[in-house]
């Protein structure tokens, strides 16, 4: 089995953290944008964040599942952006959360 690992560029803005983690799912709510390039050249920024904010979560990933089906044979790359702010809060707020009850 293969390890994902994260671009170097997200790992270099929490080395700490990010240079041990491994993934086999990015959540939803974690993503900023997804870029889509085709074999013509052609780029697609989909803006995620703002579908998320409006509650448009199922919306979303059924509208991406549908773009990646559809042009599945012209697509060359597919990279996901992630929120690095928001996973750097939830981290540090889930483990202040952890420390406090082990006290």
């Amino acid at each position: 089995m293969s390890k994902k690992r994260l671009p170097q560029d997200v790992i270099d803005q929490w080395p700490e953290i990010f240079k041990d983690v491994n993934i086999e799912v990015i959540p939803l709510y974690y993503l900023d944008s997804v870029r889509v390039t085709f074999e013509n050249g052609k780029v697609w920024d989909i803006d995620t964040s703002k579908a998320l904010s409006e509650g448009a979560d199922e919306d979303l990933e059924s509208a991406l599942d549908d773009i990646f089906n559809e042009y599945e044979e012209e697509i060359v790359n597919v990279d996901f952006r992630l929120d690095i702010e928001k996973v750097k809060r939830d981290i540090q707020k889930r483990t202040n959360r952890f420390l406090k009850k082990r006290k």
